[in-house]
């Protein structure tokens, strides 16, 4: 990623547009055009992925013209998707993009098909009373998180760019605007499914099924039952990728059915945020009053999630016997908490540099983890530096210098478990320790830091304490001395901190 730099020449557009979605599920958007724009600027474009997509490594005007919408690349054929959802848990039969568009979707250069989505282009049929408009500061933000939810290894939507469009979007006061250009494995969502379901189409319910595993999982194809098998590798990918959110702990803030993608990506980052101090109540979100989707309650949600798409999916399991199509579903849904814990152990267990057997996770491990988890939330730590303290005592190491102050005396009868149970396997400490780090970031998008970068951007003009923060969320894992600030909690006289969907 880098700033706009002022360019030698204009690029053609230099990938060509597939529409797979378009041609194959009529019905499930509405063809719509972008909003005109008056003053196109690039303010982050993120060269990495502009490389992998094959679209150059040059920032252009002409780049600044696609990416804002005002000017379509050749072969683009912008749509608004169409979806249905649960939100807070309240079916809305018609949601659906209100401000973005799908261009189309575009080989990378490895030959993997990818969305090129914009959000912030314009009012849709489905912008239900809003603008379409998109604020920088939240644009940023996006960019910001997913190259953070990247660089952790966690799968990601991603932004390709941030484009402010020289006009004020009207919120509390004026902002100036801006248009995100996001990169996904598709936008195909559990409130897609719902989206036909709740219209009893099932002809288009099997093409959106048949699409879906076509393009994600077309192993399942030779599955006897290909349907009942999506549900499973579903299942599967979000068990997984909710015990990697709280490895780190991220907090999405809304996961209504609208915004889980059946690719098993982190998608739509609104009210998101990563814990501080470890409480699994934390909640972020102004509108989660009653703490739906706290971070100790996202796997849980993720269930409840695939239980909706569960449903959707009863007629293609059976079409002749819903009872038997139903007991099916069900006993892959009841799997959910055993895959989850899976992983959730997997990861915990490493994070503490402990292996586990080719049977799994051992009793000992597990309740070293969930020991360690209790004692953070009794003596309210910060959930990220406690893992990465843990690994410098391991050393045997001062390190206040990157930060990491010494383990307190109230961990001890614990940390004289923790460490017998290492040394018990054979294994150097040291050794121990660097695996730790390998897996424990340092550096996280912290709440203070995000908003501080953000106000600069969009009110000062001044991108540089962006620049510096995402210098250090590209390499979470390797603590710099001259980077103390970025690895510090929220100060004690900064908070209560809260998220907006707007955000």
């Amino acid at each position: 990623m880098s700033l706009f730099v002022m360019p030698v020449a204009d690029l053609p557009w230099p990938v060509p547009f597939e529409h797979g979605f378009a041609e194959r599920l009529p019905g499930c958007y509405q063809p719509w055009q972008p909003a005109p724009v008056p003053a196109p600027r690039l303010v982050l474009f993120n060269r990495a992925l502009a490389e992998q997509l094959g679209l150059g490594d040059v920032a252009t005007p002409l780049l600044a013209e696609f990416l804002s919408g005002r000017q379509l690349p050749p072969g683009a054929r912008p749509i608004a998707l169409a979806y249905a959802g649960h939100q807070f848990g309240h079916f809305n039969p018609q949601l659906g993009d209100g401000r973005a568009l799908l261009l189309g979707e575009i080989r990378d250069t490895s030959g993997r098909l990818w969305d090129l989505h914009l959000k912030g282009s314009g009012a849709t049929p489905f912008a239900r009373g809003g603008d379409g408009k998109a604020a920088l500061g939240p644009m940023l933000r996006e960019y910001l998180m997913g190259e953070a939810m990247t660089a952790l290894g966690i799968p990601s939507t991603r932004a390709l760019a941030v484009v402010a469009t020289g006009e004020a979007v009207q919120r509390e006061r004026p902002l100036p605007g801006a248009v995100l250009s996001r990169v996904a494995s598709s936008h195909i969502r559990v409130g897609t499914f719902q989206f036909l379901a709740v219209r009893d189409d099932l002809a288009k319910l099997r093409d959106l099924a048949d699409y879906t595993i076509q393009r994600h999982y077309p192993q399942l194809r030779a599955e006897a039952n290909p349907y009942l098998a999506l549900l499973r590798r579903v299942l599967e990918g979000q068990a997984e990728l909710i015990a990697r959110w709280q490895a780190v702990g991220f907090i999405h803030g809304v996961m209504n059915t609208d915004n889980m993608s059946i690719a098993a990506e982190t998608i739509d980052y609104g009210p998101c945020a990563f814990m501080d101090r470890y409480d699994p109540a934390t909640v972020f979100s102004s509108i989660d009053h009653g703490g739906r989707y706290a971070y100790g309650e996202q796997p849980r949600i993720a269930q409840w999630n695939l239980v909706r798409l569960a449903e959707c999916l009863v007629p293609l399991v059976d079409d002749t016997d819903e009872e038997h199509a139903i007991a099916l579903l069900t006993e892959e849904l009841n799997r959910f908490p055993d895959v989850f814990a899976r992983h959730w152990q997997r990861i915990f267990a490493a994070k503490l540099g402990l292996r586990p057997s080719s049977a799994g996770v051992d009793e000992v491990t597990v309740s070293l983890i969930h020991r360690f988890l209790e004692l953070l939330q009794k003596e309210a730590e910060d959930f990220t530096l406690a893992f990465r303290r843990l690994a410098s005592h391991l050393r045997g190491t001062d390190e206040r210098d990157l930060g990491l102050e010494p383990i307190p005396a109230t961990w001890d009868p614990w940390l004289q478990d923790w460490q017998r149970h290492i040394d018990a396997t054979g294994e150097d400490r040291r050794r121990v320790a660097a695996r730790m780090d390998a897996c424990n970031p340092i550096y996280i998008p912290r709440n203070h830091l995000v908003e501080e970068a953000l106000a600069a951007a969009q009110f000062a003009g001044d991108l540089g304490p962006l620049q510096a923060l995402l210098a250090r969320l590209e390499d979470p894992y390797t603590a710099r001395a001259d980077s103390i600030r970025y690895s510090q909690p929220m100060p004690t006289d900064w908070g209560p901190y809260r998220t907006f969907c707007g955000t």
